[in-house]
């Protein structure tokens, strides 16, 4: 008589799967991308490179083309706003890109500095 699984090993061996999987496209990407966060742009190297993650664009972890076309790396922080915006708009619609724009400053913190220069030069 065939011993069932347990939902545990069954869980275990589905997270090892994945854990496999992951671990070939990270270094497949990792190759091939430098060691950059293409949101914030910080650089990543020795210990703090296990910071930096790949992100799906299309949020399909089994879409892994061998060219990486659906891969980006991302810090954990940025990827993790992009997966929370991701969240945010299955949740609440799609968000108008011109609501997500920064404010424009109005503070000019340079405006006098011509005129303080041609005062010096006299």
């Amino acid at each position: 008589m065939a011993q069932e699984r347990s939902q545990e090993d069954i869980i275990a061996e589905a997270r090892r799967h994945r854990a496999e999987r992951e671990k070939e496209y990270r270094e497949q990407a990792l190759k091939r991308y430098p060691h950059l966060c293409a949101r914030c742009g910080r650089e990543f190297a020795g210990k703090k490179l296990r910071e930096l993650t790949v992100h799906h664009k299309d949020h399909n972890h089994d879409n892994n083309p061998p060219d990486g076309s659906n891969w980006e790396l991302l810090c954990l922080y940025c990827h993790e706003n992009e997966h929370q915006e991701y969240l945010d708009e299955e949740t609440f619609g799609k968000v108008k890109p011109e609501s997500r724009k920064d404010p424009a400053a109005t503070y000019k913190p340079f405006a006098a500095l011509q005129d303080l220069l041609k005062d010096k030069k006299k």
